[in-house]
């Protein structure tokens, strides 16, 4: 009798090489059944998006268990090419799953397997075609992180944006009509640069895929060289549109802080793909080894890093709102992923790696989490009234509201009594969501910044280091401040309204993620050994490049002569 566990890892080695094209498949084939099917069956559509997460969750896990698999001793592990059409790099389209894409996919999954809960409990009723346009957004973020080349690169970003203008949209309202006006024309800019910079790449290389242009971009003559660099400036402007980079962020807080719920838990995603492809293309295109062009634009890639944490940091404290507060989190993070990137060496991108999976699990949680306080605290209503009316927290008139905060209906006090299952509940996932996005310990947003600066001290620390050494530690202070003020204001000095119900529905899913920076805490060494072996795999492009192009087609049947 075989056992189990080596016939499942035979069945996954026969299904791997056509698996990583799955977590686009699903995504796209249930968006298609999805719009064949009318309003009226909108509990079809929120089983069928929930049902198609949970799948998608499913094969990106088995993908990260794939790329790890044990190597030859090359340190690459396992990357698994799909050559789609049967065509060889360079010539046609191809996907990637290795360690980074496999990780930024698995990654995807959890989010929007919980979103996807989320939705169903009332948001996906705010408008129309919310799940088509969700799981479209998921096809356009899992091709993004597989595709080896530039052109399909573009093309699922426009998939991805493109879904992402009606999700932004959904709910309707002023706030989020003007925000995404904004968001739309930032990112049509930024796309028209994606185009510009890839053409002009496409012109001097005379190739769109990543692993053949670094090897072109190498071995380039002098007189092109300029050529090359101006491209990828432009192409880098795009991206830095994309993740957030100051200046060229400032429709992010508006945009992400108007979107529903579980809409913004998935934006958070957006500008680590933003991050994932500024990683990925330098790393690719400008590796150390990489000649005259070798770690071009890194002081640029720095400075912007920087800049961006600063001045989220600064947005972080001067702001009250709790949806801004997380919008400020999440511009945070992709300051410090930024500027990690641009240091340059591999043990600060391990820590960097795991802290962008903590970042992004936390970020997403806390939007979720943002929805059910609000309504507690506004006795039903997703928006207070102060903000409906445009005033600051805490005016004169406000204040009137706060005498008598310790005595209830009957004038007995509250203080002393036990805590309700709910209250705890959402006291304990905002403490939780504060030391993650702070990076206290013990959960895991401490433990990748400890791993991000410990990873700085094992080299030679310049200005540029401690620099970013003293902008990781203030903005984690910072960051501290504002979330204790929130947390005192909202469930300490506020008077609340009776605590609605909290469906299994959104329960689950702000549960599904703090678990997740839970487990990443727990079992911290595993994680930390793949984003090592991820982060020197990106320190040694060759091995992915050798990978690509060493890719074969499949034979096809050959017809035999025929015999008299």
């Amino acid at each position: 009798m075989i056992p189990m566990v080596p016939l499942l890892d035979r069945l996954l080695d026969f299904a791997m090489p056509h698996l990583v094209a799955a977590p686009i498949l699903v995504p796209m084939l249930t968006a298609a059944l999805m719009l064949l099917l009318q309003e009226r069956h909108r509990r079809i559509k929120s089983a069928l998006s929930v049902v198609s997460g949970l799948v998608g969750l499913v094969v990106a896990l088995a993908l990260l268990r794939w790329v790890n698999a044990p190597d030859t001793g090359t340190g690459a592990g396992s990357i698994g090419v799909y050559l789609a059409g049967n065509w060889q790099a360079p010539f046609g389209i191809v996907l990637v799953a290795d360690r980074l894409s496999a990780m930024m996919v698995a990654l995807t999954g959890v989010v929007a397997f919980a979103a996807s809960i989320y939705s169903t409990s009332r948001w996906d009723r705010a408008g129309v075609h919310f799940h088509p346009l969700l799981q479209l957004q998921l096809m356009g973020l899992n091709g993004a992180f597989l595709t080896g080349d530039l052109f399909n690169l573009f093309v699922f970003f426009e998939v991805m944006l493109a879904s992402s203008y009606g999700l932004l949209l959904h709910g309707s309202g002023r706030r989020r009509v003007s925000a995404g006006l904004h968001y739309i024309a930032i990112n049509l800019a930024a796309s028209s640069l994606f185009l510009i910079g890839a053409a002009v790449l496409y012109g001097v290389t005379g190739t769109l895929n990543l692993a053949d242009m670094g090897l072109r971009i190498a071995q380039l003559a002098p007189e092109d060289r300029g050529l090359v660099h101006a491209a990828a400036a432009i192409l880098a402007t795009a991206f830095f549109a994309k993740a957030g980079a100051w200046p060229l962020n400032f429709w992010l807080v508006p945009g992400y802080s108007s979107a529903v719920p579980p809409v913004s838990a998935v934006f958070a995603l957006l500008t680590k793909l933003g991050v994932y492809v500024v990683l990925r293309t330098w790393a690719t295109l400008f590796p150390q080894d990489g000649g005259a062009s070798a770690q071009f634009g890194q002081t640029v890639l720095l400075g912007l890093g920087m800049a961006t944490l600063g001045v989220a940091a600064l947005g972080i404290v001067g702001t009250q709102k709790l949806a801004q507060l997380a919008s400020y989190s999440v511009l945070i993070s992709a300051g410090t992923l930024l500027a990690a990137v641009g240091l340059g060496q591999p043990a600060v991108w391990s820590g960097a790696l795991y802290y962008l999976l903590s970042s992004s699990l936390a970020a997403a949680a806390f939007f979720l989490l943002i929805d059910i306080i609000e309504r507690w605290r506004n006795a039903g209503m997703s928006i207070a009234p102060h903000e409906l009316a445009g005033r600051a927290p805490f005016l004169s008139e406000d204040l009137k509201a706060l005498e008598d905060v310790n005595l209830d209906d009957d004038q007995q006090a509250l203080f002393g009594r036990a805590i309700p299952a709910g209250v705890a509940f959402l006291g304990l996932s905002f403490v939780g969501c504060t030391l993650l996005i702070a990076g206290l310990p013990p959960l895991s947003g401490f433990v990748g910044k400890v791993a991000m600066l410990s990873g700085l001290f094992e080299g030679t620390l310049d200005r540029s280091g401690w620099l970013f050494v003293a902008l990781v530690l203030v903005s984690g202070f910072l960051s501290l401040v504002a979330l204790c003020r929130a947390g005192i204001r909202y469930f300490w000095t506020q008077p609340h309204g009776a605590l609605p119900a909290l469906p299994a529905l959104e329960v689950l899913p702000v549960a599904i993620l703090l678990t997740a920076c839970l487990a990443l805490t727990v079992v911290a060494e595993p994680v930390m050994q793949h984003v090592r072996a991820t982060a020197n795999a990106l320190a040694h492009p060759s091995l992915y490049r050798d990978a690509v192009m060493g890719a074969r087609q499949i034979p096809g049947p050959t017809l035999k002569e025929a015999t008299p």
